[in-house]
């Protein structure tokens, strides 16, 4: 069973500025895994040239781990759009405040995220992107939250399934904070 079937378990707590974090998934867990999947799109995409499209701005150190991971020919672009703002939850409204800056028409697009969670997001940037004529599109992810899923979307590549906290670290953040940390975490106490 490949590290993106299991459910990431909390491994142990870390203290960091007087706050206690349950560490979810560890620098070497993410490091391996994002290795893996940089190589499985290597391999998906050989020749194609695909369009690495990143969600901004939680995806960014999943991103460039990513794109070192992938030997093959790529470009890269940015989406920035938020549905969290600083709360823990997501409105489920998506707000694109910078789009794209070269056109994706006729390519082959990898979208990444940091955390698909409710759906809602992801179902939105599917749709934008598949209207403006890609030869395909998939997402890839690197943590996947079933428990407050609201729309169905297909994932093609994911780090980690994880129960229903909010996370941060790796890129993640609260109110843009904590996303220096180096392993994916929750708060506790």
């Amino acid at each position: 069973m490949s590290s993106s079937d299991q459910p990431a378990s909390p491994s142990r707590t870390t203290m960091i500025d007087g706050m206690t974090f349950e560490v979810l998934i560890d620098e070497q867990e993410l490091a391996a895994r994002v290795r893996e999947i940089g190589q499985q799109i290597s391999r998906d995409y050989d020749g194609l040239k695909p369009a690495i499209v990143a969600v901004l701005k939680g995806s960014f150190v999943f991103l460039a781990d990513l794109v070192r991971s992938i030997d093959i020919e790529c470009t890269v672009d940015f989406l920035v759009v938020s549905s969290y703002g600083d709360d823990t939850k997501s409105s489920g409204v998506v707000q694109i405040s910078s789009d794209l800056t070269t056109p994706v028409e006729g390519r082959h697009v990898i979208l990444i995220e940091d955390i698909v969670d409710t759906g809602l997001t992801m179902s939105y940037l599917l749709k934008n992107l598949e209207s403006r004529s890609p030869a395909s599109v998939k997402v890839c992810t690197l943590l996947e939250k079933p428990a407050r899923l609201k729309v169905e979307v297909p994932v093609h590549y994911k780090g980690f399934t994880i129960d229903d906290h909010f996370v941060v670290g790796y890129g993640l953040d609260y109110a843009q904070t904590m996303r220096n940390l180096p392993f994916i975490g929750y708060k506790v106490g």
